[in-house]
């Protein structure tokens, strides 16, 4: 071989290494070619409450799939959006990924002070995971036991019914403002720190009512410390099934429900997209996840990033009318 053919076929390789270098660098091989790195699954909430505890139950089968450490971190505030804002501005390699709680992406925007991210613009949307419906709940005692009954009262006596939430901006906040819109009444809105101590003075009869998720309320339902009027979501829900739907306890245009799904940073690689989405919905298929996630009230919602975007962006149209005059922060 002369010198020159030496030379040629060295710089050759040097530039197959060089290739190969910096294919192994891009985020696609991050995740692809080094299972021992860690994915971090961010969560807008402290620790122990229902978001947190979704995750936690998702994050290990997440692992399987992957073939890769899942872990949950907790970064809480702003009402889920500083852990939103964090993946915002993470490096698109997808070792950090949040675990989105649909307030943070279509409430908050409306009624923070400051959004530090854009949920429309600034993350990418990579598959739905769960999604939720709430119920509405009386306390035993009251003089009305259905909604019409509930509504002519209401009518009958403007703001003398007080309904309780987790908060200014919370999804059932917001699902009592929407209630009083679609029926033309008016009721007296008392935030909580949390869904338990509002549930609490319901049963207490300290106020009438209020809002929450199939999950936490069910065993106060079961137990009859609270009657349940109806649900939000379109259908019933299989773990209260004797328990009617808005829909069909007259108000044919009120439908009301959360959702979990996962997003990672801005510009995230649509190959990388395609890899986590599929590994979510083998996540998802597993029965015991299903049956863990069915006796806390939630359904499965598998689909595409699209689906997600779609209902993410109907749903901040939808509480840009509700929440006007609402400011939180």
């Amino acid at each position: 071989m002369s010198f020159f053919k030496f030379l040629g076929t060295r710089r050759l390789l040097q530039s197959s290494r060089a290739w190969t270098a910096l294919l192994l660098l891009s985020p696609l091989a991050l995740l692809a070619q080094t299972p021992g790195q860690t994915v971090r699954l961010v969560v807008g909430y402290a620790a122990g409450g229902p978001v947190d505890a979704a995750a936690r139950l998702f994050a290990p089968a997440l692992s399987r799939e992957l073939g890769q450490p899942v872990v949950v971190e907790n970064r809480a505030g702003a009402g889920g959006a500083m852990g939103g804002d964090a993946v915002a501005k993470a490096t698109p390699n997808g070792l950090l990924l949040f675990f989105a709680a649909s307030p943070t992406m279509t409430i908050s925007p409306h009624v923070l002070k400051s959004m530090p991210f854009d949920p429309a613009k600034d993350v990418t949307p990579i598959a739905p995971i769960l999604s939720y419906s709430n119920v509405l709940v009386v306390n035993k005692d009251q003089p009305f036991k259905t909604v019409p009954e509930l509504i002519s009262y209401a009518k009958a006596n403007p703001n003398k019914l007080a309904y309780g939430s987790a908060g200014m901006g919370a999804s059932n906040h917001l699902s009592g403002e929407l209630f009083a819109l679609r029926t033309g009444t008016t009721l007296t809105h008392v935030p909580y720190k949390g869904n338990a101590p509002a549930m609490t003075d319901v049963i207490g009869g300290q106020i009438n009512m209020m809002f929450d998720i199939i999950g936490s309320a069910r065993n106060y339902v079961a137990s009859g410390r609270v009657l349940a009027m109806a649900v939000t979501s379109r259908e019933r829900n299989v773990s209260m099934p004797d328990v009617p739907t808005m829909r069909e306890a007259g108000l044919a245009d009120y439908e009301v429900g959360g959702w979990y799904g996962l997003y990672g940073p801005a510009k995230l690689p649509a190959d990388m997209v395609q890899r986590l989405n599929e590994a979510t919905r083998k996540a998802l298929a597993g029965d015991e996840l299903k049956t863990k996630w069915a006796e806390q009230g939630y359904d499965l919602w598998v689909g595409s990033p699209q689906l997600l975007a779609e209902r993410a962006a109907r749903e901040l149209a939808l509480w840009a009318t509700v929440t006007k005059g609402i400011q939180v922060q």
